[in-house]
């Protein structure tokens, strides 16, 4: 008899108002209805803009590489990287590397018994993950000019009190840094 397929689980949100719950729920679901037993879990419960996400990436990567699993079953692609389709063909090609494959929940064609197929579809998605990217932050960036543009505050009105302590990162700290230097330049 066959030893049960090992598998680790990669899990990741975007922003820190979403949550893991429903992606954890589902991969194990998957898990235990193929008889896969979870040997480990990748949570990531923060935006993979600042790269923080790549730690826990290479860890995972490191396990891939020792044997310490068999299948790394993931949400969908784009929670693996948004990066494009170089980066997110290098993070499938090392885990297969490694004789792991990566088995994505929400795109059952990675699956398939040709590599190269699913290459050319992992290819298509991972274009799609970054463009869409891309679009988020563009978007993000024109509302942000048009409150400028009429006057309204962006960010926090003054006076405002955080009910945690927030993050600073990304263009929310490039635009405070810079609102730091035109102050102390006036």
């Amino acid at each position: 008899m066959a030893e049960p397929t090992r598998v680790a689980l990669w899990c990741r949100v975007s922003t820190d108002e979403q949550t893991t719950d429903n992606q954890l729920t589902e991969l194990r679901q998957m898990a235990a209805r193929r008889g896969w037993t979870v040997v480990t879990e990748y949570v990531l419960t923060e935006s993979a803009w600042n790269g923080k996400h790549r730690a826990e990436l290479n860890q995972a990567m490191q396990s891939a590489r020792l044997g310490e699993y068999d299948v790394l079953l993931v949400w969908a692609l784009d929670r693996l990287s948004r990066e494009g389709v170089e980066a997110t063909l290098g993070i499938l090609r090392r885990f297969r590397q490694h004789s792991v494959p990566v088995v994505s929940l929400q795109e059952s064609w990675t699956e398939t018994g040709d590599p190269h197929f699913a290459e050319l579809l992992s290819s298509l998605y991972a274009w799609m993950a970054h463009v869409e990217s891309q679009r988020r932050s563009e978007r993000t960036k024109a509302g942000l000019a048009r409150r400028k543009a009429e006057g309204k505050p962006v960010g926090r009105l003054p006076g405002a009190k955080d009910r945690k302590p927030r993050k600073r990162s990304g263009y929310v700290a490039r635009w405070e840094h810079e609102r730091a230097a035109k102050a102390a330049a006036s």
